[in-house]
C-alpha cells in the first residue's frame, strides 16, 4: 500500500477498523459497506479523529460509484461474506470496472479447517464503558459441495452484571480453493496475481489455516 499514489477503495469497510488507521497513514481512502449502523459508526469516528474521507452505502458485488481508484481492498476475509458464487464473480468484475489501469485488487481470503457442523464457540470482552459482550458462534449449516458454513451471532451485552440487550445475526462464510480463486481473477481479466500468507509479501502459503492475500492487477493502458 505505500506505493499506492491515487485513492483506495475499501470495500466492506464496516466501522474503520482498516480504513482509519490507513488514513491516518496519510493514504486517501473512501469506503463502501452496505450496513447503516456501521458506517454511522465509521463517520463519527473519522470526525472525532479529524481526518476526512468519503462513505457509501451499498452492495459489495455492485455498488454504484462515479468514481475509480488506484486500489481496492477487501480486508479480513469480507469478500467471503458474499453467499452466492455467481454474486462473487459478478463482485469481482464490477472491482475490475472501478480500477484505474494498472490499478491493483487485493483480497484477503482464508480457508476454514474446522468443518464440524454442530461448532459452538463463545468469548468475551470488556467496553470502556465498563460493559461486557458476549459473543457464542453457533454453526447451523457445513455445506462442503458449495463450500459455505453458516453461523447464528448471538451478541450479549451485560452491565454490572444485568443483560441489557441481545442481538442475533446471521453469518454465512463461502471459501474458495487455493487455485480456484486464482482462476476466478484470471477469468475476469486480472493480471500479474501473487499470494502471500499472513501477511508477509510473497510468502508462500503452505497451510490450509493460513489468511491468504491476493493481489492482482488490471491491464495498464497501451
Amino acid at each position: 500500500m505505500k506505493d499506492v499514489q491515487g485513492k483506495v477503495l475499501e470495500v466492506g469497510c464496516g466501522s474503520g477498523r482498516v480504513l482509519i488507521p490507513l488514513l491516518q497513514a496519510g493514504i486517501v481512502m473512501e469506503g463502501v459497506d452496505n450496513s447503516t449502523a456501521m458506517l454511522d459508526s465509521c463517520r463519527r469516528r473519522v470526525e472525532e479523529l479529524g481526518l476526512t474521507t468519503k462513505l457509501y452505502e451499498d452492495a459489495m458485488h455492485n455498488f454504484s460509484l462515479t468514481d475509480s481508484y488506484e486500489a481496492i481492498i477487501i480486508p479480513a476475509g469480507s469478500f467471503q461474506l458474499i453467499e452466492d458464487r455467481e454474486q462473487a464473480v459478478t463482485a469481482l468484475r464490477h472491482f475490475y470496472s472501478h480500477l484505474k489501469p494498472g490499478g491493483r485488487l487485493i483480497v484477503d481470503l482464508s480457508i476454514p479447517t474446522n468443518l464440524d457442523a454442530n461448532h459452538t464457540s463463545t468469548r468475551s470482552w470488556e467496553t470502556s464503558d465498563n460493559e461486557v459482550i458476549v459473543l457464542e458462534d453457533r454453526r447451523t449449516e457445513c455445506n462442503l459441495l458449495d463450500q459455505r458454513i453458516v453461523s447464528i451471532l448471538k451478541y450479549e451485552k451485560w452491565k454490572e452484571g444485568v443483560l441489557v440487550q441481545t442481538e442475533l445475526q446471521r453469518f454465512p462464510l463461502s471459501w474458495y480453493g487455493y487455485h480456484e480463486f486464482e482462476l476466478m481473477l484470471e477469468k475476469q481479466g486480472y493480471e500479474e496475481i501473487t499470494k502471500s500468507a499472513d501477511y508477509t509479501w510473497l510468502n508462500k502459503p503452505v497451510k490450509a489455516d493460513q489468511m491468504i492475500t491476493f493481489e492482482a492487477m488490471k491491464a495498464p493502458s497501451n
